[in-house]
């Protein structure tokens, strides 16, 4: 098969090697790719939202499969644009209907309040119901949530809790962010916002794989690290870490995800005539005190993503020993239920390198070095054989005019690890964030340590 995977960072590098990975792989492209996707494929100077270039691309090179990454051409119809074109590559996600679980919080929220799967109570504003949404916001206590409806790059979201010395109380400042929001903070992704109960718990990430006939596979499941700072504090970033399996989600955990999330999830797609053909993210909370009918150590949804998450599709796909496009095979045909998905039973933990001034104001083009050292694996490696060694996912990188390694963004490259059980795992990731070196270089040393209570 020719495959075309459309993404640039990280998440998009572990799919690219782990596609190539495949025998029936005959040639991978990657649009637009970065300095580490060139290793697994050719990149290819389209950007994902340029459907018509994609498109024609496809059609000069027989492309038998476009594997979609990032969430924005997904919301944006990508799938729907190639079902409406003849002998046209089977696309791996969602319609554009289907995306709205990502694209609209509203649209999340009824999906769940419809199909009775669990999640915080909410109710949905415009700026011409403000009046009407700080009566809701005084129905609930600190710390309140508030949502952009829209995509905002990560950063719609705002928990104001009670801050000690603060003059001012959190209902108060919520009702102050809230008017910002609903006044444009976030552009047109907060001219609706989604208003909901906290959630008070832990957190972590499961991935499903559907082929749109009610069929579904559990992949790894994984847990994220968004703070910048150690211990989980200062401002969020993109993810600064990840690990996978997590202890909590165990299997009396797992099969209430399963029975009260994933199987509602999956009929729901089906009751309500979305076509979804692709990765289900389940942003979920372990619930650590009672809240509505749910009761703590239960699973709640926080949200829904319609593609895999970035970090950690660096650590799932490392744990998938199957071959990845024979089970995307299955999700386009609608056969999924016709393969089989093992698991590496090791630990994979994944540390993040950072531009200095994360996920603030940061410079690009700094020089990058240490990426050939022994140490790491070059090329295209499966699992099995990279018990010593670490895995260099790319993410902000770029090649300068010299041919040199350089960043081109906040998040840089991930160093992703193997071992039997965390604490092995993080080590051997430190030390080869050690022997990367780039101007301002930044990375968090906890990743997972969260987890060693468990």
């Amino acid at each position: 098969m020719k495959v075309l995977l459309l993404g640039s960072g990280g998440r998009e590098c572990a799919i690219a090697w782990k596609l190539a990975q495949s025998p029936k792989c005959n040639q991978l492209f990657i649009a637009p790719g970065n300095a580490g996707t060139s290793a697994y494929g050719q990149n290819v100077p389209i950007k994902v939202n340029e459907f018509d270039k994609i498109a024609l691309f496809s059609k000069e090179q027989k492309i038998d499969m476009i594997v979609v990454g990032p969430e924005d051409p997904l919301v944006n119809g990508i799938a729907d644009f190639f079902a409406a074109l003849p002998d046209a590559p089977k696309v791996i996600g969602p319609s554009k209907a289907a995306a709205q679980l990502e694209g609209s919080k509203d649209f999340a929220k009824g999906f769940m309040s419809r199909h009775g799967i669990p999640t915080a109570r909410y109710q949905s504003f415009t700026a011409a119901q403000y009046d009407d949404a700080c009566r809701f916001l005084e129905t609930l206590q600190a710390p309140y949530v508030l949502k952009a409806d829209g995509l905002a790059a990560g950063k719609g979201v705002l928990i104001i809790a009670e801050e000690e010395g603060n003059p001012k109380s959190a209902l108060t400042r919520a009702k102050e962010e809230l008017k910002e929001m609903l006044n444009g903070m976030f552009g047109a992704a907060s001219a609706t916002v989604v208003i909901e109960e906290f959630m008070s718990g832990i957190e972590c990430s499961v991935f499903v794989l559907t082929d749109g006939e009610g069929h579904y596979k559990i992949l790894p499941v994984a847990k994220d690290y968004k703070r910048i700072g150690e211990g989980d504090t200062g401002p969020n970033t993109g993810g600064m870490g990840n690990c996978s399996p997590v202890p909590f989600a165990d299997d009396v955990f797992m099969q209430k995800v399963e029975e009260r999330i994933v199987k509602p999830t999956i009929a729901g797609l089906k009751a309500d005539n979305l076509k979804y053909k692709g990765f289900i993210f389940l942003g979920l909370i372990r619930m650590d005190r009672d809240i509505q009918q749910y009761h703590a150590g239960d699973p709640m949804v926080i949200e829904y993503n319609v593609r895999m998450g970035d970090p950690e599709t660096e650590v799932v796909m490392p744990r998938i020993q199957s071959d990845l496009l024979d089970l995307l095979e299955g999700v386009a045909d609608g056969t999924l239920d016709q393969k089989t998905l093992v698991e590496d039973p090791r630990t994979a933990v994944t540390v993040v390198l950072v531009s200095g001034g994360y996920p603030g104001a940061y410079e690009k083009g700094k020089v990058m070095s240490g990426l050939d050292h022994p140490l790491f694996t070059q090329g295209v490696v499966a699992p099995a054989e990279n018990a010593e060694k670490s895995i260099l996912f790319h993410a902000g990188t770029a090649l300068n005019a010299q041919g040199e390694t350089v960043t081109a963004g906040g998040r840089v490259i991930c160093v992703t690890s193997y071992g039997n059980d965390r604490n092995e795992a993080l080590a051997q990731s430190m030390r080869g964030a050690e022997l990367i070196q780039f101007d301002g270089k930044y990375y968090r040393h906890d990743i997972g340590q969260d987890l060693n209570k468990f």
